[in-house]
């Protein structure tokens, strides 16, 4: 019985994680780019009591084991990297990414950082940054002249704008890249939006978009969160009958250990 409260124990923290998890999901239902995160469990040591196999008393061999769990742990995060909805917006300087593949930020530390948030803006200097003011890489750098509406962006990332004047022409400023990771799930999520490298997720393999397995690029459009809202509601519905259940056990082991405690009496 008292591992049963220390399994029972274990499945409520697991399930009190689980719910974390949702939580996280549901409040960044509206978060552009955003990948839902999925919790993974695994079931913790087994106490053997008889091995499969062994020898019973008469010379035969027993066909079962006997094994008694120990509970559970959540063992991972999983970051589901689906394709999320494409919203139309008409502002020409929001791009989304239809297929694999991230923008490259730069941060103030010069390092580089990875999102699917494709909801730029230009800074002082007409630069394309985000939201945050993190410089899009390659830097895209729009003329002093030229207006934000003249700015066009196709689907290959082949950046244009057209500067004020009758007999202006439009002219290319720039080419928007995109990295893919052979490991995209290995990626630190950093916040805001943007992923950091690590050894798990492999480096960045940069080409332009459309080419070597890359998505293309959509003007107007952001990329909407991969959350589903009803998907959500019934994994915390699921989860938080789990820790009503784990809850349970809990109590009823500590009323058999009473009665046991009781039998002197």
């Amino acid at each position: 019985m008292m591992r049963s409260l220390w399994s029972a124990a274990s499945g409520m923290k697991a399930q009190q994680t689980n719910m974390d998890i949702v939580a996280h999901n549901i409040a960044n239902v509206d978060t552009y780019g955003n990948k839902k995160v999925r919790a993974e469990f695994q079931d913790l040591l087994y106490q053997t009591l008889r091995d499969a196999g062994g020898t019973s008393g008469n010379g035969t061999q027993f066909p079962q084991g006997l094994q008694i769990g120990l509970g559970v742990k959540v063992a991972a995060t999983h970051r589901v990297f689906t394709q999320g909805p494409l919203q139309t917006t008409d502002n020409p300087s929001d791009v989304g990414i239809q297929g694999d593949g991230f923008f490259q930020v730069q941060l103030p530390d010069g390092s580089t950082a990875y999102t699917r948030d494709g909801s730029f803006k230009l800074d002082s200097q007409r630069r394309l940054v985000t939201s945050d003011g993190y410089l899009l890489i390659p830097n895209i750098t729009l003329d002093e002249n030229a207006p934000l509406s003249s700015v066009v962006i196709s689907s290959d990332g082949r950046v244009s704008d057209t500067p004020a004047g009758a007999d202006a022409t439009q002219q290319e400023i720039g080419q928007i890249t995109l990295v893919r990771f052979v490991n995209p799930e290995g990626l630190y999520a950093y916040g805001k939006n943007l992923f950091l490298q690590t050894e798990a997720s492999g480096e960045p393999i940069e080409s332009e978009p459309g080419q070597d397995g890359a998505g293309v690029l959509a003007q107007n459009t952001l990329e909407m969160s991969g959350v589903q809202i009803v998907e959500e509601m019934v994994n915390m519905i699921v989860s938080q009958r789990a820790y009503e259940s784990n809850a349970k056990a809990v109590t009823t082991s500590d009323s058999m250990l009473e009665t046991a405690n009781q039998l002197k009496r």
